[in-house]
């Protein structure tokens, strides 16, 4: 059977993708100096135990690999373990209620019909250009108070910034690692002097956002610095398109690689959220998350010291044959998806029902206006070249019989 790996040209290390799993479910790398988890048991440990697992990873990153990599960690949500965590995370969870997330759905729905307008009786589209870039991109701008018009300096940032997320090792840096991490802080500026420029207009000029509330809000009576505040938003802003971007595409990639459950939704609408799960399992957006040791611990059968880095392979984890029957299948009726796309724990994705509400609106909408959608066999799509990363790069779409 031809794997995925090998239709879509997926990344060469991503051994998931080529229905493989390794022998052991954590292993150690002595090349890197740092453990890889790919089991599902042992992932949900590390992302369920704060206190043993820290996503406090800097601390373990030698000073001349980042030189400024303090500067970016203040106020980083990703980096942060209780109780700091919690305080930051609270100020934010109000923006991300059911109720106010529902409450998007008609702006999510009349913005994804603006974009669809201007691919309207045209024989084709580039999905993630015309819908799933912009879509989420608008949405979570909108929120935070900045002008969602500027997305196309955002996507060229961060595109330079995925471009360059590769796996690095803890105990040699090669030149082509040295010229990746100068342009990863190149962009991370860019990133962050944009969103300190909006941070002092709020000052001087509050408003209804959430750049506002940021801004204004108070933990344990003090107000947050200024790199706190650039480094949450900046947060928020990333995290908040770019899982919605690639799980439309990655959907949409699933549906058409498989005719007769592709044939089963159009049908019937109310399988789509079930859909969009197997599709997060099946191709996990974010397929690594990184932690480290506070106490030795044992995982796996493994005996891993204190202080020891480990990247947790979740997309991996999402195709661990001890946890899902048939784990190389795209089954959207699968009885039992316990995956880890959105995370686990207190890092659990804040913006995951968001995310999911986005996918299902905006694929119904999809489905709806253009009922012979399918991808073109004239232009294979690309995905991200980073193994960190599940997600296509560009997905060529037919839309007419």
């Amino acid at each position: 059977m031809t794997t995925i790996a090998e239709t879509w040209g997926v990344h060469e290390s991503q051994f998931w993708l080529r229905d493989e799993f390794p022998a052991d479910p954590v292993r150690f790398d002595p090349e890197a100096g740092m453990w890889h988890v790919y089991g599902h048991a042992e992932a949900l440990k590390t992302l369920s135990d704060p206190k043993v697992f820290s996503s406090d990873t800097t601390r373990l990153i030698p000073e001349e690999m980042a030189p400024d990599k303090d500067q970016f960690v203040e106020g980083n949500l990703l980096q942060m373990d209780p109780p700091d965590h919690k305080k930051l995370r609270t100020l934010v969870s109000h923006a991300f209620t059911p109720k106010v997330v529902a409450d998007l759905e008609p702006r999510i729905a009349a913005l994804t019909n603006e974009l669809l307008d201007a691919v309207d009786g045209t024989d084709s589209m580039e999905l993630v250009t015309h819908l799933a870039y912009p879509l989420p991109v608008i949405v979570i701008a909108e929120l935070l108070g900045i002008p969602a018009s500027d997305r196309d300096l955002f996507k060229e940032w961060v595109d330079k910034l995925l471009r360059n997320s590769q796996q690095r090792s803890l105990l040699k840096q090669t030149e082509e690692d040295k010229k990746a991490a100068e342009e990863t802080r190149e962009q991370v500026n860019n990133l962050v002097s944009y969103l300190s420029e909006h941070v002092d207009d709020r000052r001087r000029n509050p408003r209804e956002d959430l750049l506002t509330k940021l801004v204004q809000a108070e933990v344990d009576g003090e107000k947050l610095t200024q790199n706190e505040v650039v480094n949450f938003a900046n947060v928020l802003l990333l995290a908040g398109h770019i899982t919605t971007t690639m799980l439309l595409g990655n959907t949409v990639l699933c549906l058409d690689s498989h005719p007769d459950e592709y044939r089963r939704v159009r049908e019937d609408r109310s399988l789509l959220p079930a859909t969009i799960e197997e599709s997060l399992r099946f191709l996990s957006p974010f397929a690594l998350v990184a932690r480290a040791t506070t106490t030795e611990v044992d995982l796996g059968g493994r005996a891993i010291p204190a202080d020891s880095m480990l990247f947790v392979w979740v997309a991996a984890a999402n195709r661990d044959p001890r946890t899902f029957t048939d784990p190389g299948i795209f089954d959207p009726a699968r009885a039992h998806n316990p995956h880890l796309a959105f995370g686990r724990g207190i890092h659990f994705c804040i913006g995951a029902p968001l995310a999911r509400l986005e996918g299902k609106t905006a694929l119904n909408i999809l489905l709806d206006r253009f009922p012979d959608l399918r991808t073109d066999p004239a232009a294979p799509p690309s995905f991200i070249p980073s193994p960190n990363m599940t997600g296509v790069n560009e997905l060529r779409l037919l839309l007419k019989p």
